[in-house]
């Protein structure tokens, strides 16, 4: 059955150039001695993701065009969708270190997916077992998939959904049969966009309808917060972006993360996650001689999906723009300035609602949008377009249980994600099991130094920390009590596993 991709969807492919390819990534390290089935092989993994196909969504699905770009594109089932193209082995080159990790999930980043088929390829990675401060025997799983089929939130989801709660794997619910869709030829596919074009009058009056009674809260909203706005500094990240990436990442306990928010009222885990990466960047560009007068401008991606939103599916991301206080040198005084702008921020998505400011683009005909999103990209290409913004820092909390695929427990996991010309920074933060890890992708040339760039998100922390916490005995002990406030919270993460995989399972 024809699906049509939303607005928001589609602006993904539209932004698609083979220097920068719109696609997700994670890296899952497993640690495979819990696991009662063996070690893990290419063929369990085939095994593993045939016997789940069902679960997700995109799967089996590639896209079809609307000729001339008329209407944004359909997915359809792929009658030629092969298994064994998707799901890869690779084994992790010497000296087989966090190091080589990074270079060759980097290489893997930096190809496009083939379009053609669904948009997505899971990679089997040996040799981890050098890795400092990982069992013994580790292995990799890295998926990548389109961001035109994905976002955090859903992405989150379907994760959940495809996990045990124990080593030993949890009966999957058989599928409907499946039946792959005749391609459409092009005169069903103008018929289709004629009728979109014929209805979106009506859509927009009921849109401004529902949108009309916030506009006076957010003209007020506007009002008190434009006028302290100040330019966006051009940056480093903020320029043409290469083909080749880099990343990499770095793990903190979770309970020192909440300690150190509790210490400045209001704040969140988000605000904090928001000041460690403004402390980063601004010890990074300051080596540089680089470092603007005034704060770097962060975009935050703000999920609006909804509970009932069908399971998996596609995007339904707004965002927020906030200073991260990169012109402060105090860490608790930069953590101060992120709680007050991010509220001032979710002040203003909330005069109108994040999830109606989302559908202002569901107007827009595809084929200006598809225009709009082009030529945006060319001008940043250019480097004739002044940046709206400085990086991306996305955060998608995790459950906080011990997740286990194939039988074997996740230890930890790597967010990566797409960069764009005059965009190329984007610091996915994410927290499991007790964790918080801080990942980055960017261009290489950009970022040449990424044991650098690492090592300023660790001293990021570590002052950020002392400053807030104290040392010694102080420290430690207001970590212990936070540990004993947040026990509870194991229950919470087991309910939102299972409230994920009823859902996938349709139960």
């Amino acid at each position: 059955m024809l699906q049509q991709l939303s607005a928001q969807d589609a602006s993904f492919i539209y932004q698609d150039t083979p220097a920068t390819p719109m696609h997700v990534a994670s890296v899952a390290i497993l640690d495979p001695s819990t696991s009662p089935y063996g070690p893990l092989t290419l063929e369990a993994v085939m095994g593993f993701y045939e016997e789940r196909l069902h679960l997700m969504p995109a799967a089996r699905r590639r896209l079809v065009n609307v000729p001339f770009g008329l209407d944004h594109p359909y997915w359809i089932e792929d009658a030629g969708f092969d298994l064994e193209y998707h799901v890869r082995e690779v084994g992790l080159p010497a000296p087989q270190d966090w190091q080589a990790l990074y270079t060759l999930a980097a290489r893997i980043l930096s190809r496009p997916l083939d379009m053609s088929r669904p948009p997505w390829e899971v990679y089997l990675i040996h040799g981890l077992h050098r890795l400092e401060g990982v069992p013994e025997g580790c292995v990799g799983l890295l998926f990548k998939t389109h961001h035109c089929a994905i976002d955090g939130a859903s992405g989150l989801e379907m994760a959940l959904a495809l996990a045990d709660l124990a080593p030993e794997m949890a009966p999957v619910p058989p599928p409907e049969p499946w039946r792959a869709d005749p391609v459409p030829d092009d005169g069903e596919l103008l018929i289709r966009s004629w009728g979109n074009a014929l209805l979106r009058p009506l859509q927009i009056a009921e849109f401004l309808a529902t949108a009309a009674p916030a506009a006076p809260a957010l003209s007020e909203s506007m009002r008190q917060e434009l006028p302290q706005a100040t330019p966006v500094p051009k940056t480093r990240f903020n320029a043409p972006v290469s083909a080749h990436r880099v990343v990499g990442f770095e793990r903190f306990p979770l309970d020192e993360v909440r300690a150190i928010k509790n210490e400045v009222a209001g704040a969140t885990v988000n605000d904090l996650a928001l000041t460690l990466c403004g402390g980063a960047l601004r010890r990074y560009l300051q080596e540089k001689i680089e470092l603007p007068d005034d704060s770097l401008l962060a975009m935050a991606p703000i999920s609006v999906r909804k509970p009932s939103a069908e399971y998996g599916q596609g995007n339904a991301v707004s965002a927020m723009f906030v200073t991260i206080g990169t012109h402060i040198e105090d860490p608790v005084e930069r953590l101060k300035h992120v709680r007050d702008a991010t509220s001032a921020a979710k002040q203003m998505a909330n005069a109108v609602g994040a999830d109606t400011m989302l559908r202002y683009n569901e107007f827009m005909p595809a084929a200006v949008s598809n225009l709009a999103q082009r030529l945006t990209t060319e001008f940043a290409r250019a480097n004739q377009a002044a940046p709206a913004f400085n990086c991306s820092i996305t955060n998608v909390p995790g459950p906080q249980v011990p997740l286990y695929t194939m039988g074997c427990r996740t230890v930890t996991t790597i967010g990566y994600g797409p960069v764009t010309h005059n965009m190329g920074l984007i610091m996915p933060i994410s927290s499991y099991c007790g964790e918080f890890t801080i990942s980055f992708t960017s261009c290489r040339d950009m970022i040449p130094d990424p044991d650098f760039f690492m090592a300023c998100i660790r001293q990021s922390f570590e002052e950020t920390r002392t400053a807030a916490l104290g040392s010694g005995a102080v420290a430690d002990a207001k970590v212990a009590a936070i540990a004993k406030d947040y026990s509870h919270m194991a229950e919470a993460a087991l309910t939102e596993v299972r409230a994920a995989r009823a859902k996938a399972f349709g139960s």
